[in-house]
């Protein structure tokens, strides 16, 4: 880090929050102001459409990158931890429910060793149908995904700059943060921190956003186990596939040859036929899947180590 750099860089995304972005404005500083540290505050515009633009732009001390159109919280994440320069890399939310006089829990973990520190929402503030859906949300993750924290979807967490960078999200992935930092190595911690009710707008978290995480996390759980070795995962069906359809045909076999009956109009006799060819398929798209990954080994799995 340079010496002109930022110790801590705020990165907080924002989609329609213009009620709320002068106000948080107004607590980050003063937050930040107490830590006696230089600092620096990215707002990364989602593509609102209520005005929030200008009135980030007319906040003095900051940083602001806009998006020509709304792509999701997740490339707002990526795009402003690219933009940081400080040693840290603090994110929480625009709606006001983040308190930003937590931020020196998040960096005292940080200087203890921690890689990615998520905050605890102990007391939520919620209303019962976000609570209720948070709730099946965080424990489907910690039993698919593997991570211990209690609130993995908490939009407060702290990271170190060079685990940040090296990030790349894609659809809602910033949601299980913790189980892509864990899987990668770093070192995950949480810390309890206090939590705000709603004051402006509405919340864009409800139900329908619990079955596109539910299919996020099945991309998650697919990429930590079978990313680099495709074979384990579509050899283990194709097997199994074949396995089914051989002893469908040979029991068909000793219809046929034992009893004399005649199997050409079984139902069962091409369902054992689909179930080989499936499974053939399956085996061959393994086969061409680990061909891939032993090209690429170095671009897809990069090692992570420390000096």
């Amino acid at each position: 880090m340079k010496a002109e750099d930022p110790f801590v860089s705020i990165v907080v995304p924002l989609y329609n929050e213009r009620e709320s972005v002068a106000e948080l404005h107004q607590e980050l500083q003063t937050a930040l102001g107490a830590l006696g540290r230089p600092s620096e505050v990215i707002y990364v515009d989602d593509g609102s459409r209520d005005g929030t633009l200008d009135l980030l732009k007319s906040l003095p001390d900051a940083r602001v990158i806009s998006f020509v159109r709304n792509f999701g919280k997740s490339k707002a994440l990526e795009c402003g931890f690219a933009q940081a320069r400080g040693r840290y890399i603090l994110t929480l939310d625009g709606d006001l429910q983040d308190d930003p006089r937590e931020i020196p829990k998040f960096l005292e973990a940080l200087e203890q060793g921690s890689d990615l520190v998520v905050g605890w929402k102990v007391n939520r503030k919620d209303s019962l149908e976000k609570r209720f859906v948070s709730k099946i949300a965080n424990g489907m993750a910690r039993a698919i995904a593997g991570s211990a924290v209690h609130d993995m979807n908490c939009g407060f967490k702290g990271l170190r700059a060079e685990v940040a960078k090296n990030l790349h999200f894609y659809g809602d992935m910033h949601r299980y943060l913790p189980a892509v930092i864990g899987a990668m190595g770093y070192r995950v911690a949480e810390v309890p921190i206090a939590h705000r009710a709603r004051k402006h707008g509405r919340s864009k978290y409800g139900v329908w956003r619990l079955f596109a995480g539910f299919f996020d996390l099945l991309t998650l759980l697919f990429l930590r186990r079978f990313f680099d070795r495709p074979m384990h995962f579509f050899g283990l069906l194709g097997l199994a596939l074949n396995a089914a359809g051989a002893v469908i045909l040979l029991y068909l076999t000793y219809v046929k040859l034992a009893i004399g009956e005649s199997i050409g109009g079984r139902p069962l006799l091409f369902l054992g036929i689909l179930l080989m060819v499936v499974g053939f398929q399956l085996l061959s798209l393994g086969l061409l899947g680990e061909l891939v990954v032993r090209q690429k080994s170095g671009e897809i799995v990069p090692i992570r180590y420390r000096q």
